[in-house]
């Protein structure tokens, strides 16, 4: 930005870095188009000046009318479009220059920038009386290799970046294919966006009828993508499988290919032959692209889109028939037409939730255009290397090759001259300014010499007109090729009107000229003869090739008819073989499920068998502890009765014991004096013993008892195979003692089935711990192993042994003193006082 003086100072030259002299380079080339104005009461701030130069003056309601030093603003393009200037100069002068580079291979960028509502869209897209420069370009593209096109499918996309060469048998089967698909499959409505109702479609109309140079020994092809960006994320606008399925579009990678030029991975690429199917396809992604109604725009575009056309050209052969299937030397240029998203600002957009989001990101992917393009000038005038920051925006990342140098890059700055929109219409002036001091590597020109010979393309078609000529077809008769003969004797006959009788000199002219004409004739009757005689020559070759080929034919045919005949008599015996593989395989199949029927019956059975031992087992318990009972019950009843007659022993002892006392006593009292017997008199003892002497009777009685059996005793444990299980860390212990299996298989862990189902019956786990005395107990669980149907097994413990050593106790020995602490002795003395009697 400069202010405005009476002499305004020249710009100083860019500074290059050191030793980009050698290297060639364009600036980026800016245009300015001033939007017509849309009411009479707007009020403009610019003024265009001459046809590079707009004077622009800040309006006193806008922010920079105090702080600016000077009034007016003078801004510099290479070009100023006037708001009366018509679609067709605008293309005319920025766009037909790029499409000439497309054609002769190189890549070129257009886009359009600006605030919200100044145009853009207008001017890349235009309307029905007036087209865009989007419909112009495919114009002047189809116009020019309109009769050197080929045929559908013969350049097919690699998903690459890149295009393969097909042969016309291949591209033949993908055309029939397609056929097929659009006959077959019927028309469904497409899903059309709620945003993209509001999109202008255009119908297309021929605009433009003028076309380029081309080269005509090429065959080109055209492709078209349309994506857009949105919220910083790449989504196809041709994507006709969202649509199919019903649901919303899928964002798409930006990639690297082989040749470091980016490009969107797995975007659709559409082959179009004419330019209303290109622009058909336009509109198709037109309804898709988001649209949102603001303040200051009512069809604002929410995102940037990218049209991008791609011409494939490759030469043809040496004959000029087909193409080369040589895919180095396919050649790919690209024209992408980008439509940015206008920057807005919030308080002017009015701008609330999604929309303020979406006006968020478009900003932000602006800016960092702007970072870009300020960085790669920093480095140019300062011969700096700073990183350029491509990969924070899908905007600037995408279009990473052109700013690098492969490909020229052009703007369109769209402004509104209305003085309300002063403050950022001032922020793009200054960012379209500093673009142009920008300046970009010129891409090298493409090479397509490859020593062939011109004209192969013209040769070819003069070829088949004559052929079709030859063959009396009338479409040949309209054909405008100069197909003349071959030979000619010489031109017209030289004038033979005289003035005068002696007028020699026409005579001595028709002379010569018969005499050139009789040497032409006889050397082209030389050349004949000559040409004859070498077609002879031919001929007879070919005839003696001939018969040497019949021979050989006749050769090839007997030898076929024998192989016939082998081939038969294989096929016989292959159709013999398959029946008996057949037969084979179903008598194979029969005793599979025969044996698969046999093991199933062999599982069941040896289920039954587990599952009889097992209700045998449980019997055999269930006995065994009935019995058990039994004889605890018996033993029980048998002491009680044994009880009972030791009680009644003892009380008829003691009745004994008493009448053998009062015996004594009588006997004793026949002794004793008198005086004594009167004082003594004679003592009752009774014995009365308590109801614990009758348990601890009971007791000593109950552990006194005599064993009768032992239900746990078996008599074919020296039969029985036995896995001892111990673990590793055992105490060893010093009881006399001992487990003792004679025949048996330690282990210290199972790993699998087979270690206790291999000829084992018993299964012992040893098991050590301290009891409540902190003495050492070691037990032995012992059960038995009974296989399972699957293959497994199982183990049923029985019975449980322990090993304890404990510290010997003092036994108390009954006796009379014991005794007497269950008794209760109960003394009662009676005094008889008798008379003294004195011996005389």
């Amino acid at each position: 930005m400069k202010p405005a003086r009476p002499k305004t100072p020249a710009r100083k030259p860019i500074g290059r870095p050191k030793g980009s002299n050698m290297i060639p380079t364009d600036p980026v080339q800016v245009y300015c188009r001033l939007r017509p104005m849309q009411s009479t009461k707007d009020v403009s701030c610019m003024r265009v000046t001459s046809d590079t130069t707009v004077v622009i003056t800040p309006p006193e309601s806008s922010a920079n009318f105090r702080t600016t030093t000077s009034k007016e603003i003078q801004t510099t393009f290479s070009y100023v479009f006037t708001s009366d200037v018509k679609q067709r100069k605008i293309f005319e002068t920025v766009a037909l220059p790029l499409v000439e580079n497309l054609i002769h291979g190189r890549n070129g960028l257009l886009f359009t920038y600006g605030v919200t509502g100044s145009g853009k869209t207008y001017t890349m897209t235009g309307e029905l009386q007036d087209a865009g420069i989007m419909p112009r370009c495919l114009d002047v593209i189809f116009n020019t290799i309109a009769t050197y096109q080929t045929k559908k499918f013969v350049f097919k996309p690699d998903k690459l970046n890149g295009f393969d060469v097909q042969s016309e048998v291949d591209a033949m089967q993908d055309r029939s294919q397609e056929l097929l698909q659009r006959t077959g499959r019927p028309g469904k409505r497409r899903k059309v966006d709620s945003d993209g109702d509001s999109n202008p479609t255009v119908a297309h109309e021929r605009n433009e009828s003028q076309s380029v140079a081309v080269d005509t020994d090429n065959v080109y092809a055209v492709f078209v993508t349309y994506v857009e960006i949105y919220n910083n994320s790449v989504y196809d606008l041709l994507d006709e499988d969202d649509i199919r399925n019903n649901r919303t579009l899928q964002s798409k990678l930006v990639r690297e290919d082989g040749n470091k030029n980016m490009y969107v991975h797995a975007v659709t690429e559409v082959e179009v032959k004419s330019a209303g199917e290109a622009f058909e396809l336009f509109q198709r992604g037109q309804r898709k692209r988001r649209v949102a109604h603001t303040e200051m725009n009512a069809e604002s575009s929410r995102s940037h889109s990218v049209f991008t056309i791609r011409l494939v050209q490759a030469r043809l052969d040496p004959e000029g028939e087909y193409v080369m299937q040589y895919k180095p030397n396919v050649c790919v240029s690209q024209l992408s037409l980008v439509d940015l998203a206008g920057s807005e600002r919030t308080n002017s957009a009015k701008t609330t939730g999604q929309r303020l989001r979406e006006a968020g990101n478009i900003n932000n992917s602006l800016m960092t255009l702007r970072s870009c393009l300020e960085i790669l000038r920093e480095n140019q005038t300062r011969g700096t290397n700073k990183m350029v920051p491509y990969r924070d925006s899908k905007l600037t990342q995408l279009f990473k090759n052109y700013f690098d140098g492969e490909g020229q890059v052009r703007m369109i700055v769209c402004v509104n001259p209305r003085a309300d929109d002063y403050d950022e219409t001032i922020q793009v002036m200054k960012f379209a300014e500093m673009t142009q001091e920008v300046h970009i590597t010129r891409s090298n020109p493409v090479k397509f010499d490859l020593g062939l010979t011109p004209g192969r393309r013209q040769v070819n078609k003069i070829k088949e007109t004559r052929g079709k000529l030859e063959r009396g077809r009338v479409e040949a008769v309209d054909l405008n090729i100069d197909i003349g003969p071959m030979y000619s004797l010489f031109g017209r006959f030289p004038q033979l009107e005289t003035i005068t009788s002696d007028n020699d000199q026409v005579i001595l002219s028709l002379i010569q000229f018969l005499e050139q004409r009789i040497n032409k004739r006889n050397m082209l009757r030389a050349d004949l003869q000559k040409k004859q005689e070498d077609f002879r020559r031919i001929l007879r070759g070919i005839e003696q090739e001939n018969g040497s080929l019949k021979s050989e034919v006749v050769m090839l045919k007997n030898v076929n008819t024998h192989q016939e005949k082998k081939i038969s008599a294989l096929e016989g015996h292959l159709c013999k073989t398959e029946t008996k593989i057949n037969i084979l395989s179903r008598e194979l199949n029969n005793a599979n499920d025969m044996v698969r029927n046999l093991q199933q019956e062999v599982r069941d059975r040896e289920l039954a068998l587990n599952q009889r031992s097992i209700d045998k087992q449980r019997v055999k318990q269930r006995y065994n502890t009935k019995m058990r009972v039994e004889t605890n019950k018996l033993t029980r009843e048998l002491e009680i009765k044994l009880h009972q007659e030791r009680e009644q022993l003892q009380n008829q002892m003691k009745l004994q014991e008493d009448k053998l006392r009062q015996v004594k006593q009588i006997v004793g009292d026949n002794n004793i004096n008198p005086a004594s017997s009167r004082d003594h008199a004679p003592e009752l003892t009774t014995r009365v013993v308590s109801p614990d002497r009758d348990r601890i009777s009971r007791k000593v009685a109950y552990y006194d008892r005599i064993a009768v059996s032992n239900p746990r005793y078996r008599r074919s444990q020296s039969a029985d195979r036995w896995i001892d299980h111990r673990p590793q860390t055992l105490v060893p212990i010093g009881t006399v003692l001992q487990p003792l299996m004679q025949r048996r298989r330690s282990v210290t862990q199972l790993t699998s089935p087979k270690e206790i189902t291999d000829g084992a019956s018993r299964y012992c786990l040893v098991a050590q711990e301290h009891d409540t005395d902190g003495e050492l107990e070691t037990k032995l669980y012992k059960g038995d192993i009974l296989p399972t149907s699957g293959g497994g097994a199982q183990v049923v413990f029985n019975d449980m042994e322990c090993l304890k050593q404990s510290s010997p106790k003092a036994r108390k020995r009954t006796g009379p003193r014991e005794e007497g602490m269950d008794q209760v002795d109960i003394s009662t003395s009676t005094e008889t006082k008798r008379p003294r009697v004195i011996p005389s």
